[in-house]
């Protein structure tokens, strides 16, 4: 199982992040109003955005999602937390600029990466922060189900209570 192919539809297209992608990934990231709700609020300062940054490359499975209209960088996720015991993984770590907020980009990214995953998995696992209500229902709108609150340890940040969410395999 690679969980870091390119994934593209007409749409959106995902490309693994390489170390070269940090100074155009964080011109998205250095927006304040995007790490509002998280629990990491400060994610928009370039020292805490660089510690972002490397647990997203030690992770091996992190994306840069381009905006395939105009090649445009919209944001971030990632596939982690591999369980075979459980047959699951989880997609986060998950924003986009303010531009693509509220447009369809967070579906079609959701729906390339859950197509793809569900060819090797049985469900898949979400975490969004416990107070970020704009994640939350965005998660329930993709048909994922509340299952659980934990903390959750970042890498190279402060633990946080989370939200986890679940969507399991279709049928």
């Amino acid at each position: 199982m690679n969980i870091q192919p390119i994934l593209e539809n007409d749409f959106v297209r995902l490309v693994p992040l390489t170390e070269n992608d940090f100074e155009q990934l964080f011109e998205v990231a250095s927006d304040p109003k995007i790490w509002e709700q998280h629990p990491n609020k400060d994610r928009y300062k370039k020292e805490v955005f660089e510690n972002f940054f490397r647990a997203a490359m030690e992770s091996k499975g992190a994306f840069k999602i381009v905006e395939k209209n105009t090649g445009e960088i919209a944001g971030s996720t990632r596939f982690y937390d591999y369980n075979p015991e459980d047959n699951s993984i989880f997609i986060g770590y998950t924003f986009y600029a303010t531009k693509f907020w509220g447009s369809k980009l967070n579906p079609q990214v959701k729906k390339l990466m859950l197509d793809y995953i569900f060819q090797f998995v049985n469900k898949v696992n979400f975490h969004v922060g416990k107070d970020n209500i704009r994640s939350q229902k965005a998660m329930e709108k993709l048909g994922a189900k509340k299952v659980d609150e934990v903390i959750v340890a970042y890498a190279y940040e402060p633990e946080r209570l989370n939200v986890v969410f679940e969507i399991t395999k279709p049928k």
